[in-house]
């Protein structure tokens, strides 16, 4: 894992507590948000579990809301928005809780989807999805990997157990759906970012998956 920005895995929890481009918990909607949803928590572990499960059910998970404007990437704009595919969701996840006061981070891998609809499968450029984006939360004296994109809603309609996070075991993917069949395979992980590498993601966007880049400039 090479990529710029990238930070060690043994890196000092207090640098993720900062406001950053991407994960912007300076916004008021943001820092609100994080406020509200984290409302009566009894300790940081309760309120990361109460802004997990706002993020990923109150903000919808949408594939087809990609485009290579920063605003497609940002935790605020997601939130505004009410919408927005892993990348986004994940950051705002990490947004909310730095805005608590509890470190996070972002992390990548490329994934497999073998379910993904053939429209996706079209737009895409097949059932590899790279960058694929989760949020990685010190509680408790180690980092936990929480992956908020996919709304229990989404997960119902398609048969897909949702993703449950308990705050001290990671919780990264489906591998199988309600019927038993393989759904998602990590193949290659990325690292883990102080804040979204965004020029990097979307220069590999315009060679893995343009059309899927571009996709808003033809909504």
């Amino acid at each position: 894992m090479s990529h710029e920005n990238v930070q060690p895995q043994d890196s000092s929890p207090d640098i993720y507590l900062d406001s950053a481009s991407f994960i912007d918990y300076d916004d008021k909607m943001v820092h609100d948000f994080a406020e509200r949803e984290s409302a009566g928590a009894e300790n940081d572990l309760d309120a990361i579990l109460r802004i997990y499960y706002a993020v990923r059910d109150k903000i919808h998970y949408d594939p087809f809301h990609v485009g290579p404007d920063p605003r497609y990437f940002r935790a605020s704009d997601c939130l505004r928005e009410q919408r927005g595919f892993c990348i986004p969701k994940a950051a705002l996840m990490a947004a909310c809780a730095r805005a608590l006061g509890v470190p996070a981070r972002v992390g990548y891998a490329d994934v497999k989807n073998h379910l993904t609809t053939p429209k996706l499968h079209e737009l895409v450029g097949g059932n590899i999805y790279t960058w694929h984006s989760y949020t990685d939360v010190y509680l408790e004296g180690k980092w936990v990997k929480a992956t908020p994109a996919f709304n229990l809603s989404l997960c119902e309609k398609f048969g897909v157990h949702p993703l449950d996070f308990n705050g001290r075991d990671d919780s990264l993917f489906q591998e199988f759906n309600t019927k038993g069949m393989r759904h998602m395979e990590y193949v290659r992980y990325r690292g883990v970012y102080a804040d979204v590498p965004y020029d990097t993601i979307v220069s590999e966007f315009e060679h893995n998956h343009p059309r899927w880049l571009h996709n808003r400039a033809n909504a």
